[in-house]
């Protein structure tokens, strides 16, 4: 990276708030380069997405988590991608939700979703884990289902026999990542709407 590029870089990222958090927004995901373009961090992607339209780094090691904070929609959002790899998700969440005193329904989960094809994406005010790992965590974690979540479609397994871990751990082919990163700026508008409060809209705008 050149100077200019650093100055750049500089100039385009925002001051972090001063107010504590009062609205939480989790990507899911697994931590190292390895994982990086596999279907389970889409939900990395996608946080990685909103930060940077909001012109802040998810780059500060807190809650055994990687951390940044934005204005959004009038709100404190602390932004989060845990470490603690998917199965302990729970884990960073709520260290975070009990610190900033969060409840579950100011806290918005990004997933993916292996039930929907590439770029799908369904907006949901609460519900079960639906077998999905990094939900189950959370929810165990919380003692609660009562939290928003977007889940990202990431494409069916090809046959039922498929390992799921293998299937969920893979890196989809170029189409399907194209077409899951398309749906970036629905995501980000819908988050808006979900810190406004307004889910009701968020869903009827982008029911798939």
């Amino acid at each position: 990276m050149s100077i200019f590029d650093l100055f750049k870089q500089i100039e385009t990222q925002k001051p972090q708030p001063t107010t504590p958090p009062t609205f939480m927004i989790v990507g899911l995901g697994n931590p190292g380069e390895e994982y990086k373009k596999t279907r389970h961090n889409a939900g990395f992607c996608a946080l990685d997405a909103l930060a940077a339209s909001l012109g802040v780094s998810v780059d500060r090691a807190k809650f055994s988590a990687l951390v940044g904070t934005a204005n959004l929609a009038g709100e404190t959002a602390l932004l989060m991608k845990p470490l603690t790899f998917m199965n302990l998700s729970g884990k960073a969440v709520a260290e975070a939700a009990n610190f900033y005193k969060i409840p579950p329904e100011r806290i918005l989960v990004l997933h993916d979703e292996i039930s929907f094809a590439p770029g799908v994406i369904r907006i949901r005010k609460k519900g079960s884990a639906g077998g999905h790992n990094g939900l189950k965590s959370i929810i165990a974690s919380l003692g609660s289902e009562n939290f928003p979540r977007i889940k990202i479609g990431v494409g069916q397994k090809p046959h039922p026999d498929y390992d799921l871990a293998d299937w969920v751990l893979g890196t989809p082919p170029e189409e399907d990542r194209a077409a899951i990163a398309a749906r970036h700026p629905d995501i980000i508008s819908a988050t808006r709407l979900i810190a406004e409060g307004k889910i009701e809209e968020a869903m009827n705008r982008y029911p798939h």
